[in-house]
């Protein structure tokens, strides 16, 4: 698997996730148990969306000074913002998903947080196996690109078609499941996964909502990997522009659980991009969509739908 990127950019890289993590945890082990307000949520999210960005400009220059050649750093750096903010819009919907989740399970807002960071682990894990698998298929198998072109649109088809329906939670196989398996008590005992009742050690909610948020990563990790693919085959893009997508990933949806509603279009937008970007797979030996073009349709189809949210907001019911 070949890769513009140095060693030593790897090394960076593997580095600022460390300590980025090492941030998040410290952060949450002095917070403890306590919701997470808007402003800091608005915040932290700020803090991680810099960082990103500042990677971005690092990897302009170390891409510029080893190359000597300003466009093709350019062009590089402009892979990895499309790829992060293709990442980051359908991590919205994953979002979303865990907000129905926590509200059926009627998880207390002082617990998500720690759900929330087993999640992002699992996730970042998750991603870094599928995109270093993904790019070998594509080294190896050219015509693997078809089939991720091919899964993209129907899973966007889909998704317009599931677009603001209610999720059935209770009909989930994997809950079910789950259910069978494990005693379950029917009460939290803070922020533990196992308890004791009655003598006899039982799981709690809590341990059935990260089994279902770290499903929920599963399934959306094999609809978004593919669809970063179409921006760039470069592991190094992938896997950065994927991975700092995910860290702030606890943050944001503190912060878009506030405002949720008002972006009931939303999925809506993110089918789209799933459908453009699963064309644009299956075109790319015949037609080559220029990266600037695919980054303007992706920022166009978010921007549309929030602002269509915002526009029909004072006409919908509250949920």
């Amino acid at each position: 698997m070949q890769t513009v990127a140095p060693l030593w950019l790897w090394a960076l890289f593997v580095a600022i996730v460390i300590v980025a993590l090492w941030i998040d945890f410290s952060v949450l082990k002095r917070d403890g148990p306590r919701d997470t307000g808007f402003r800091q949520a608005l915040n932290w999210s700020l803090i991680w969306v810099g960082v990103s960005f500042a990677f971005n400009a690092l990897l302009w220059a170390a891409l510029w000074h080893t190359s000597g050649d300003s466009a093709f750093a350019t062009a590089r750096a402009l892979e990895f913002f499309t790829g992060y903010l293709l990442e980051k819009s359908l991590a919205v919907d994953n979002i979303f998903v865990f907000l129905m989740i926590f509200s059926y399970f009627a998880v207390p807002a002082a617990y998500q947080k720690r759900v929330l960071m087993i999640g992002v682990l699992g996730a970042i894990a998750l991603r870094a196996v599928m995109i270093l698998l993904g790019a070998w298929l594509l080294a190896q198998f050219h015509w693997v690109l078809y089939v991720f072109g091919a899964f993209l649109l129907i899973t966007g088809v889909k998704m317009w078609r599931a677009a603001g329906e209610e999720p059935a939670l209770e009909d989930n196989p994997a809950l079910r499941l789950l259910k069978r398996v494990l005693p379950v008590s029917a009460q939290y005992d803070g922020e533990r996964f196992w308890t004791r009742e009655n003598g006899v050690r039982v799981a709690t909610p809590l341990l059935m909502v990260v089994a279902l948020v770290a499903l929920t990563d599963v399934v959306f990790a094999v609809d978004s990997i593919p669809a970063i693919f179409a921006i760039t085959t470069d592991p190094f893009i992938v896997l950065t522009s994927n991975v700092f997508a995910v860290l702030g990933l606890r943050a944001m949806y503190f912060l878009l659980a506030a405002v949720a509603a008002r972006f009931h279009l939303l999925s809506y937008g993110l089918a789209l991009i799933l459908v453009f970007i699963g064309t644009k797979m299956l075109i790319v030996d015949f037609i080559q969509i220029p990266i600037w073009l695919s980054l303007g349709v992706v920022v166009s189809i978010l921007i549309g739908a929030m602002l269509l949210s915002l526009r029909g907001a004072g006409t919908k019911p509250a949920a």
